[in-house]
């Protein structure tokens, strides 16, 4: 059985690595060694986890970040790359890939996609299948809950999903299964998306999600 969200902790850990510690992210306002700091506490830390969803608890998730930060890098890396420890809810069995597989996936396109000569790298056909299982979930509660048009979001072998409000201006992307989820996280303007729909419609959209220049 394949451990989609195993490859992309590796992926990411390597990216993070080769990147060193103060190369910029997709993530606004963090380093490399921010978002390493943010991997190890997210299974590390229960206590300041929450904190990363929930406004209320922010506070204490910046401070606790802020110190792990203060670490040496290539500890964090290492810690992040050995994977939750047995006290983790992501310990438990099928949790990190259920959990990870999409979150390591950005993050790892958010260290790759950082510069300006990047450029989108094959994924492999059984984690672009299981990027596309998790898409509708995402896409409606990431994407589709901030969208003012009424989103399609298509793979070029015809396959698509829907969402956003009903009798909306329709704006089509489309994609290959990465670039999808990469654009329902708010990475659009970083990924190879063709956009096609009424240019009102795609405008209304780019105020609230970013998309890909033409």
């Amino acid at each position: 059985m394949s451990n989609h969200a195993l490859a992309e902790r590796h992926r990411l850990a390597e990216l993070l690595t080769a990147a060193g510690p103060d190369a910029p992210t997709l993530c606004a306002g963090w380093t490399t060694r921010d978002l390493a700091a943010h991997l190890v506490i997210r299974e590390r830390r229960a206590d300041a986890a929450p904190g990363i969803r929930v406004g209320a608890l922010a506070g204490w998730t910046r401070r606790v970040q802020a110190g792990y930060a203060e670490r040496p890098y290539e500890e964090l890396v290492r810690l992040f790359r050995a994977g939750p420890p047995v006290y983790s809810l992501f310990a438990l069995p099928g949790a990190d890939e259920a959990a990870n597989t999409v979150e390591y996936f950005v993050h790892a396109e958010d260290v790759a996609r950082a510069g300006e000569n990047w450029t989108a790298q094959p994924v492999p056909p059984g984690r672009a299948e299981a990027l596309w299982r998790r898409l509708p979930l995402l896409a409606r509660f990431e994407a589709g809950r901030h969208s003012p048009v009424r989103l399609t979001l298509a793979r070029p072998d015809g396959r698509s999903l829907t969402v956003g409000p009903a009798g909306a201006p329709t704006v089509q992307l489309t994609g290959e299964p990465a670039e999808l989820v990469l654009f329902a996280f708010g990475r659009g303007a970083r990924t190879t998306l063709t956009v096609d729909g009424p240019p009102d419609a795609v405008e209304a959209l780019r105020h609230v999600l970013p998309l890909p220049r033409p």
